[in-house]
């Protein structure tokens, strides 16, 4: 509950405590002294008042003076005033916790998932791949209209949506987003991109970040300024155009390749982390090619080396290269081939 609502729910409560001491404090300085009075104590008044607002009545006190059933008239008719404060204050506390929730203000425990700072069309596509994929996104927008668009498409609890200013750099820490996998700054316009990523980095400088470019010339700008990866959207669609131009079979399967598998029999690239203790640790590529083919039909494709704080990927190296732990697989599978490759080796999807 905010502070200014918290306040006026504080000055009703106020309010209405006031009226209803007036009351008990009329009722006994008027019937005290009474003949054959029912509320000769400050206590008898104010059980009389509580069994009237309280609708219970039980009849045992009463007023007996013309001006005391005046008071207790009055008493009677409160009552509902107060059964509807109450209601309404429940039903605003309700919503005041359903809009908390709905616009991420509780923050998440989302861990080594995907921060998406900005919503549009294109992010929209994005979401659905990791969504199809199993992640968990925290999607950041500062569209308020936004977050009713995003919470009707994805009814999902892998979503997590939070309304911010992309500045309130304290807000970004309810997205939990020093704990995330990678940061993809979603905006309309490179420099507007740019800008942000520097500023960004300033506060969280030890994330990975992904951006998409219109210019395909701002690519070093952008790895300069510290962003892991940069795909430029024309460069990516040129090429494929250009591939299904010559080579349609190919550009076709590259397509479907890049793709979320959405059925068993659908082929997939996986990036899976070898564990310590995988028979794989130690074992010749070529070796672990043939058996991965074999045992599994999982074609690999290349291991990407991370030692010295450097990612290399070797694709299809030679076989004499050794599978060390922590070394990342790059396959080809279908769904079937999946479930066999994850109960006979130790890995880890990445």
């Amino acid at each position: 509950m905010t502070k200014p609502n918290y306040i006026k729910l504080v000055n009703r409560l106020g309010g209405v405590l006031f009226f209803y001491a007036t009351i008990v404090i009329l009722l006994h300085y008027i019937e005290q002294d009474a003949p054959g009075t029912q509320m000769a104590t400050w206590q008898d008044s104010l059980w009389y008042l509580v069994a009237t607002i309280t609708t219970i009545g039980y009849g045992d006190v009463y007023p007996v003076t013309y001006w005391g059933r005046t008071i207790g008239f009055v008493a009677m008719l409160s009552s509902l005033g107060v059964y509807g404060l109450v209601i309404s204050q429940i039903a605003n506390f309700m919503n005041t916790l359903k809009e908390q929730r709905e616009l991420g203000l509780n923050g998440t425990d989302f861990k080594n998932h995907v921060v998406i700072i900005g919503w549009n069309e294109f992010g929209k596509s994005v979401i659905s791949h990791l969504v199809a994929a199993g992640k968990e996104v925290a999607i950041i927008t500062r569209e308020r209209s936004s977050i009713d668009a995003i919470r009707e498409f994805y009814n999902s609890d892998k979503i997590f949506t939070l309304y911010a200013d992309y500045a309130n750099y304290d807000m970004l820490e309810k997205a939990n987003i020093r704990q995330a996998s990678i940061v993809f700054v979603n905006m309309n316009d490179d420099t507007e991109k740019l800008v942000y990523v520097i500023n960004l980095k300033k506060h969280f400088s030890n994330l990975n970040y992904v951006v998409t470019l219109d210019n395909g010339n701002l690519k070093s700008t952008f790895q300069n300024a510290g962003v892991t990866y940069t795909i430029c959207k024309n460069e990516i669609s040129a090429k494929l155009m250009a591939s299904y131009i010559f080579e349609p079979d190919v550009a076709l399967f590259s397509e479907e390749i890049l793709a979320y598998a959405q059925t068993e029999a659908d082929y997939d690239l996986k990036q899976m982390k070898v564990l310590p203790g995988n028979s794989l640790v130690g074992t010749f590529y070529d070796k672990a090619y043939f058996d991965l083919k074999k045992n599994c039909n999982v074609i690999l494709l290349g291991i990407v080396k991370t030692g010295s704080g450097k990612r290399e990927f070797l694709k299809n190296p030679a076989g004499s290269v050794v599978i060390d732990a922590d070394d990342m697989l790059v396959m080809m599978m279908d769904g079937t081939a999946e479930t066999r490759l994850k109960k006979q080796y130790a890995l880890q999807e990445a």
